[in-house]
């Protein structure tokens, strides 16, 4: 065999070589199927060529409709918030409390102030729970480079105490103000079917003063991490309710950061939901192809109405509005635990101050009437719509829920990523994009509910059947 033979052989097994290696580094196709740690089933699937770049990243949301608009229709107003807080586990305040909106808007219904403030006390308790699972449960263990949060019993035991603390207080938070810690019975509709008593109220206070303290060590933790968060910003759309005197979670207009302010009957203006093929859950979009919810909406367009504890923490942990990377959405869940805990030792002050008293719930004439409700649950902002016909009964509802406005905002957030991910190992690039995910907190199941018949929902069958396959 000549030499030049000999080289070109060489030389061939060289590129065939470099050929599988590069093929066994970069396979054809990352897929995260269910993705760990969010609420639901949600699959991210990435395509590569050989050499590493990232030719497609898709967001897929496959779990099976709800359907709960259909669920309440001919049922009387007086169920409606039971049912629709089974919507979700995690915000079944804020869904009751949308539901009863709602309700109250349609029949013309006004409440006392003493019952607006235990309403709102009623959402900072959710948003403790809440965002406390998400930062240290969902997030943490991201940060720390282990896949849960167990490991950290021994690496961190003293800082996961001090959250299971944390969480433990927003629990008997809302257990002392709604009865129970989810799904809760003494929101209804006109009023409050049942008050705390001064003791409880004065009980809760102090285990809230003491959580300031827990907080501020939490949030020394993430100041320590700030070098684990991926540095990654796309400018997008932001809306949240928004109100001239208070950092507006209960109540509000609607507020774009690119658009004019709405009243909540106007949310379809903002919201236009749409289908797609590849997911059971509607998207959205407004001025631009997708829009961001959630507590980075929310700091983004009210942070000068935070509470000084909680612009302090912001500060601390360098979130300086307009904040356009998304993996921060976490901190600002937590600049908004210190708000919530804040503003609630306010509210529970001034309803000691002013003496509790026992109320009835409001009379309700029922009639033929619409109504919508708009409220701030921990994962952005929440419609519920109601048509109700002569003898008080469901003809029809929408309900827009914070995840699905949000799904198409993931996806651009990919699209965006791409360049950034091309050339990392597989390894890599899966953590990223669930890191991406995660950050966004999104309840899937909830926002699973209603796919268009027709061609859309056709195409969703095929693509259901095709990627099982």
């Amino acid at each position: 065999m000549s030499k030049k033979k000999i080289k070109e052989d060489s030389s061939q097994k060289q590129a065939a070589q470099a050929q599988e290696k590069s093929s066994a580094q970069y396979p054809e196709t990352i897929k995260v199927h269910h993705l760990t740690r969010v609420e639901g089933h949600g699959n991210i699937i990435v395509r590569l060529d050989p050499q590493g770049t990232v030719r497609d990243c898709t967001w897929e949301v496959v779990e099976a409709p709800r359907f709960f608009e259909a669920m309440v229709q001919g049922r009387p107003y007086t169920d409606i918030h039971h049912i629709v807080s089974r919507i979700c586990g995690i915000c079944s305040i804020g869904h009751q409390l949308c539901s009863i909106q709602a309700t109250e808007d349609a029949f013309g219904l006004h409440v006392s102030r003493q019952t607006l403030e235990f309403r709102k006390l009623a959402l900072h308790a959710e948003n403790l729970q809440s965002h406390l699972l998400h930062i240290g449960y969902l997030v943490l263990p991201d940060l720390l480079g282990v896949d849960s949060v167990l490991p950290l019993a021994e690496t961190h035991r003293d800082d996961l105490l001090n959250l299971v603390a944390c969480r433990r207080l927003a629990n008997e938070f809302s257990q002392t103000i709604c009865g129970r810690t989810t799904h809760p019975q003494r929101l209804v509709v006109g009023g409050m079917a049942r008050i705390p008593s001064s003791r409880e109220l004065e009980e809760l206070n102090s285990g809230l003063e003491t959580s300031l303290s827990r907080l501020d060590r939490l949030v020394d933790l993430f100041v320590a991490l700030a070098d684990k968060w991926p540095q990654f910003e796309r400018p997008t759309e932001y809306v949240a309710l928004t109100s001239p005197m208070e950092y507006a979670l209960y109540s509000g207009q609607i507020q774009s950061s690119l658009d004019q302010r709405r009243p909540a009957s106007l949310y379809k203006q903002v919201t236009n939901e749409y289908c797609i093929p590849r997911s059971t859950a509607k998207w959205t979009r407004n001025l631009r192809e997708s829009y961001l919810v959630g507590a980075l909406a929310r700091f983004n367009i009210n942070h000068q109405l935070l509470s000084q504890g909680a612009k302090k923490a912001a500060q601390k942990l360098g979130l300086t509005p307009p904040v356009h990377n998304p993996y921060l959405n976490t901190l600002a869940q937590l600049v908004e635990c210190v708000h919530s805990t804040e503003d609630s030792l306010q509210i529970i002050a001034g309803l000691l101050r002013e003496k509790l008293h026992e109320e009835k719930p409001a009379t309700v004439r029922v009639g033929s009437a619409r109504g919508v409700g708009a409220v701030e649950v921990p994962r952005g902002i929440l419609f519920h719509s109601y048509e109700y016909g002569e003898d008080g009964r469901i003809i029809s509802a929408d309900c827009v829920i914070p995840t699905n406005q949000n799904h198409g905002n993931i996806q651009k957030d990919m699209d965006a990523m791409k360049p950034e991910l091309s050339g990392m190992d597989p390894e890599s690039i899966e953590l990223r994009l669930s890191m991406l995910v995660r950050g966004y907190d999104p309840c899937i199941s909830c926002s699973t509910h209603m796919v268009e018949t027709g061609s859309a929902g056709r195409s969703l069958v095929r693509f259901v059947r095709d990627r099982d396959q």
